[in-house]
């Protein structure tokens, strides 16, 4: 009998004895889907317990517990920033942070300058966690600790807060730019892709050098597509054309990047 016709409390009971990842996740979305005030309460006392296995359970579950509304959002978030005035596990705080993530839409002013207290963390997986919960706020301290993070020395980090403050975030400002472009000369390559795209949102022309020198080398991922499609540079279209003759010409060539490619091109060329 598979999981679906299993109790709240047997997949509860399973998750605190999972032994691989993937059984636990599966067992978390199971209850998500599950969106009532019994699976609620549950995670909810779980999410209280002194025990880190069982805190981190009821976090993840209430987390996206139903959506549009969650179940008990408001709720859920005073909890989480309860936990967070005396939490000293770097787990529980990785799991806290993408739990605000999900529910960041209306966070306070003090509940953000909360968050930015973490963003000197010794553990990578709490600052990258961090930067989710951060990543969406329009407001100016949250984007300010972005910009910091975008330099962290961790490229995983580099590259989700680079994401935040160039696609996620709507703001555009003279800070922002500058972070942007410093980013178009990172070593990571996704990273510099997502600082492309950044400000080819933001309309910033003199970022096409930048795209056609990515087209050239032939380096680039989809992501560079996102980035013409928001420039709509028509001059960009020879280029494109060439990257299309090309990746006929070559028999391994991806049939999903080529229908991204033709689909880049063609919103350009109308």
């Amino acid at each position: 009998m598979g999981r679906k016709n299993w109790t709240n409390e047997k997949i509860f009971d399973r998750l605190m004895n999972n032994k691989s990842q993937k059984a636990y996740w599966n067992n978390i979305l199971e209850l998500r889907k599950r969106a009532n005030e019994d699976v609620y309460d549950q995670a909810f006392k779980l999410a209280k317990s002194e025990n880190d296995k069982k805190k981190i359970i009821g976090i993840d579950v209430l987390a996206q517990l139903g959506f549009d509304p969650r179940i008990g959002q408001q709720k859920t978030i005073n909890l989480y920033f309860d936990l967070l005035e005396n939490e000293q596990s770097d787990n529980v705080l990785f799991a806290l942070f993408f739990g605000i993530s999900h529910n960041n839409e209306n966070l306070t002013k003090k509940q953000v300058s909360k968050l930015i207290e973490f963003k000197d963390s010794k553990n990578t997986d709490v600052r990258y966690s961090l930067v989710s919960a951060l990543s969406g706020i329009a407001n100016p301290e949250a984007i300010e600790t972005l910009i910091e993070l975008s330099e962290d020395k961790f490229s995983s980090i580099r590259n989700w807060a680079t994401f935040g403050i160039g696609t996620l975030s709507k703001e555009n400002n003279e800070r922002i730019i500058n972070a942007l472009w410093k980013r178009t000369k990172d070593k990571h390559q996704e990273t510099k892709l997502e600082a492309i795209v950044g400000l080819a949102i933001r309309k910033e022309v003199a970022v096409k050098e930048q795209i056609i020198s990515e087209l050239k080398n032939g380096k680039y991922t989809t992501l560079l597509f996102d980035a013409i499609k928001e420039l709509d540079d028509k001059e960009l279209i020879p280029y494109l054309l060439s990257e299309l003759n090309s990746a006929k010409k070559d028999s391994k060539t991806n049939k999903k990047w080529l229908a991204e490619l033709n689909e880049c091109l063609n919103k350009i060329s109308t």
